[in-house]
């Protein structure tokens, strides 16, 4: 039975394609981000000042269509920052999310923090584009990809210098991970069915190894959750929807990130 994630991936290898002919790897290497050393996502979620908050920008997706088609990337994504979230994540796929790689150049623009590019990527072409326009950060999704693929993509994209968040769903994709990659986020969201299953971050958790950053991704609406999964070794949180669905998605990520904060301050002082 075919998939939304098989829809998604072909789709994109004839994108991929388009793209290649209208804007050869040769031009994207002359943006002036290309040469442009990345901000570390890794040293952003270990800063102890943070709560590892992951703050996105998605305006729709497939399983819950239009979130947020009024919010404008450079309010948000600068209130994103001065709400206290380590990084930002910017969906730049359009046909499926609604994005577009100007969106990710416009929070480049105004904002020093490191950035996610969060597109389903299946050729080196999309890293290249994801340096050019500013990116930090290239996520790579074990669902959509061999462990020979997902090798291959995350050495290309540390050869330019960027960090690798590879993705994964299951346990049995633990063995994809290779030494290239930098995060492993656990997406709590089933991309074959689109159900979230908050447990699937706990599970995954000890078998993750020790030497990457781990990332909590998907249906992260609690404050506790967040402090819950810290307390088993979660050092980012990536959350787009859940501030997406407000009117001001930098506000709801203000008072989140500050909710967060007081569980952990009244966590340090329980314990001194």
């Amino acid at each position: 039975m075919k998939t939304i994630l098989d829809t998604i991936t072909a789709y994109k290898r004839k994108e991929v394609e388009n793209q290649k002919a209208l804007y050869p790897t040769q031009l994207l290497e002359k943006s002036i981000y290309f040469e442009t050393a990345v901000v570390s996502l890794v040293e952003f979620l270990k800063r102890p000042d943070m709560q590892g908050i992951i703050a996105e920008f998605k305006r729709q997706s497939p399983s819950k269509g239009i979130i947020n088609s009024y919010a404008k990337v450079e309010e948000v994504s600068i209130g994103y920052m001065q709400a206290g979230a380590s990084a930002l994540s910017v969906l730049t796929d359009n046909h499926f999310f609604g994005g577009s790689t100007n969106d990710l150049i416009e929070a480049r623009t105004f904002n020093y923090a490191p950035i996610l590019n969060k597109n389903f990527v299946i050729d080196e072409y999309q890293i290249v584009e994801a340096k050019s326009i500013g990116a930090d950060v290239v996520l790579l999704i074990a669902e959509c990809l061999t462990k020979q693929e997902l090798k291959r993509l995350a050495q290309f994209a540390k050869g330019l210098g960027m960090e690798v968040l590879m993705e994964l769903h299951t346990q049995e994709q633990l063995e994809k991970v290779c030494p290239e990659v930098d995060l492993v986020g656990v997406n709590n969201r089933n991309l074959k069915t689109f159900e979230v299953d908050l447990e699937n971050s706990l599970r995954i958790a000890e078998q993750l190894p020790v030497d990457v950053v781990k990332v909590a991704e998907s249906g992260i609406n609690n404050p506790d959750t967040v402090v819950l999964l810290q307390q088993h070794g979660f050092e980012g949180f990536l959350i787009g929807e859940y501030f997406m669905k407000h009117a001001r998605p930098q506000e709801a990520c203000a008072r989140f990130i500050q909710q967060v904060a007081q569980k952990n301050s009244k966590i340090i002082q329980y314990e001194s």
